[in-house]
């Protein structure tokens, strides 16, 4: 199977407006929004891996604090219609402002989890949004990310001190029930001049798993506890790009190579910073042509594979130092359009910094990002023009 040959063999002139051409929606009209407005506060969506935004579209979820690090707060949810607020989770401290408490969609929209520390615990927990029960789902054990269709998520150790706690296990959210799915002992086994070249004798952990969307395949990154600060640049060194089958229980391939990936829809396919699009299974990797080098990236795919969004420095392309913007652009490639920019040199005072990270909506009609233009970095959305 060759790597999204469709894709990659139309023809897209750039700047067209032709009927069809994906981007057309996205050069006009757009209109641009906090998404949970309020002063005094932080509102921030997790990461470009997960949309904050319900499947159903009722409910748009964010972390938010009135520290000025952002790094302790709730966990909420707002009604899009009404402007309802709801908190999840509250007294959440959290290892950073970049992803805040992970907190993603699962089980259809109609329970919430995340991950935090209370009383220097570190737990993993879900929330029923109807009841707002809470049930800690594992202790000493981060969440990576599902799909919000799914009941199973990802669980990895702490990587600045896993203990016990090195391999990948898989939460099913409805039963609480606990899998070890691929453990620290096979990579060894499977790679072990891989890891020697990179880990040396150091101890590693399964770090940052991510699961596709047909909940067949996985991607994650190896840890090594460096500092024991959870807080910190050097609380651990993480590098690699492993991939690994579920469906089969075998892993399909390991790179040194980690930017910024996330699963195209089709299940296959990793898009990846640079505007690479790699196949998860060979690591055949062709770059989307005819686009700029956007720095900083973190892109991911459009619910119908037509088109990727990002965030980039605008630096590179005319723009002020400082200054980010968040880009659509054909995955076909040699068309894209700024569709804002703004300087985002301000924000939570975290030590490691809250980034745009856009990703769509459910529907493709929607794209959320967080924006450091104040000293409050607030959660915005973007909606395409109407269809003609």
């Amino acid at each position: 199977m060759t790597l999204l040959p469709a894709l990659l063999t139309m023809s897209c002139v750039a700047g067209s407006d032709a009927e069809g051409e994906p981007l057309a929606r996205w050069r006009e009209g757009v209109q641009v929004r906090p998404a949970a407005p309020g002063d005094g506060r932080h509102t921030i969506h997790s990461y470009f891996n997960t949309c904050p935004e319900s499947p159903d579209g009722k409910w748009v979820l964010f972390f938010a604090s009135t520290a000025r690090n952002a790094e302790r707060g709730e966990v909420c949810i707002r009604n899009r219609a009404t402007g309802e607020e709801k908190v999840l989770a509250s007294g959440v401290n959290t290892e950073d402002a970049h992803r805040v408490a992970c907190q993603q969609w699962v089980s259809g929209g109609r329970r919430v989890v995340y991950h935090g520390e209370r009383d220097g615990n570190w737990f993993t927990a879900v929330v029923d949004v109807e009841t707002g029960k809470e049930r800690v789902l594992a202790r000493d054990r981060l969440a990576g990310w599902s799909q919000p269709h799914a009941d199973i998520v990802p669980l990895y150790g702490l990587h600045w001190g896993p203990g016990t706690h090195r391999d990948l296990e898989l939460v099913n959210v409805e039963t609480g029930e606990i899998q070890a799915a691929v453990t620290a002992e096979a990579l060894k086994e499977a790679y072990p001049e891989f890891l020697a070249k990179h880990f040396g004798e150091r101890p590693v952990s399964i770090f940052f798993p991510v699961l596709s969307p047909d909940m067949k395949r996985v991607f994650f990154k190896l840890a090594t506890p460096a500092g024991g600060d959870a807080r910190s640049a050097k609380a651990s060194e993480r590098l690699g790009l492993i991939c690994y089958s579920l469906s089969d229980k075998r892993l399909l391939r390991a790179d040194s190579r980690w930017g910024h990936p996330s699963w195209h829809p089709d299940a296959r396919t990793i898009v990846e910073a640079g505007n690479l699009l790699i196949d998860s299974a060979t690591g055949k990797t062709q770059r989307i042509p005819g686009l700029p080098s956007f720095g900083g990236s973190h892109p991911s795919a459009s619910p119908d594979g037509k088109l990727i969004v990002t965030d980039a420095l605008m630096d590179r392309l005319g723009g002020r130092p400082g200054e980010w913007g968040i880009v659509v652009a054909d995955i076909r490639g040699g068309s894209h359009v700024v569709m804002h920019r703004f300087d985002n040199s301000r924000g939570a005072a975290s030590w490691r910094r809250a980034h745009p990270h856009p990703i769509f909506s459910a529907d493709g009609s929607r794209i959320y990002y967080n924006v450091s233009t104040g000293p409050w970095t607030q959660l915005h959305v973007a909606e395409r023009a109407p269809a003609p």
